[in-house]
């Protein structure tokens, strides 16, 4: 599939898809909570998508391989799982962290973002390690710009990480994204000798770097979907849809509900 530059009227699109998915976490943020399910958070992720903001939940029966339809509309991944969990009926307990990963498609156009969330009290590493993915993502999105090839974002992505005593997933990665919900090019996020795409003005993509508190390594689960560490330790992730610009970057995943920036960050738009 090739890369996919997006004119004035198609990034309007990706602003607006970006800006509802992002406030579909807005709307779910009270709810995650002790003793809630990730199907009763899934279930009012359907509602709203559906019926609030007249979209479609880009996961629901999303299917690349042919033979294993995604049979959810948000992904839910909670303390060692990566990346991909298929919300159930286990109840969140207090300790718990969790990623929400929302896609939705408003007027064809793909909006894509998650955040996480603590459950109640927890364990300082916990608070830590959601905290450094934060940062890692934002430390990803200022390298974003024009002529700046996408090797720049996991080089600053990998190099913060390390330095914390984390790891950065290798096996999953950040994309184009349009009117399809997985486009060119693949978005590293770590320093790839194979990532040599230049970033050019129009383009929309995803930085969503999952880091682990232990090593790397992954492993899949036999649902087909859920991805969790190797060494059971904790992973977090955060996600934004980002278009490169005439002069750096704008995230498009942004709502009234969003968390503070970092302080290194000064705007969300270069």
């Amino acid at each position: 599939m090739p890369i996919t530059i997006k004119n004035k009227e198609e990034i309007e699109g990706m602003r607006v898809a970006g800006r509802l998915a992002s406030q579909v976490l807005d709307y779910l943020t009270p709810f995650v909570k002790e003793n809630k399910t990730t199907n009763h958070l899934d279930k009012l992720a359907f509602d709203f998508i559906t019926q609030d903001i007249k979209s479609i939940p880009a996961p629901l029966h999303y299917n690349p391989s042919g033979d294993n339809p995604y049979p959810k509309s948000i992904c839910t991944s909670i303390n060692n799982m990566v990346c991909h969990g298929i919300p159930n009926d286990k109840p969140l307990r207090k300790g718990d962290i969790i990623n929400i990963d929302v896609t939705i498609i408003k007027d064809g156009w793909h909006g894509d973002t998650s955040r996480m969330f603590l459950i109640g009290e927890t364990s300082i590493a916990a608070k830590r390690l959601c905290a450094l993915t934060y940062d890692a993502m934002w430390h990803g999105i200022s390298k974003v710009g024009p002529n700046i090839p996408i090797l720049e974002i996991g080089r600053a992505i990998q190099k913060f990480t390390e330095a914390q005593g984390c790891s950065v997933v290798r096996d999953y990665c950040g994309h184009g994204i349009g009117r399809n919900f997985h486009e060119e090019p693949q978005i590293l996020h770590f320093a790839s000798p194979e990532a040599k795409t230049i970033l050019v003005p129009g383009m929309t993509i995803t930085v969503e770097p999952m880091i682990n508190a232990g090593r790397k390594e992954t492993k899949g689960l036999p649902d087909g979907w859920g991805v969790v560490t190797k060494d059971r330790s904790l992973s977090a992730q955060w996600e934004h849809t980002v278009l490169v610009t005439e002069t750096g970057f704008e995230v498009l995943t942004l709502s009234e509900g969003y968390p503070a920036l970092p302080a290194f960050i000064t705007s969300t738009k270069t």
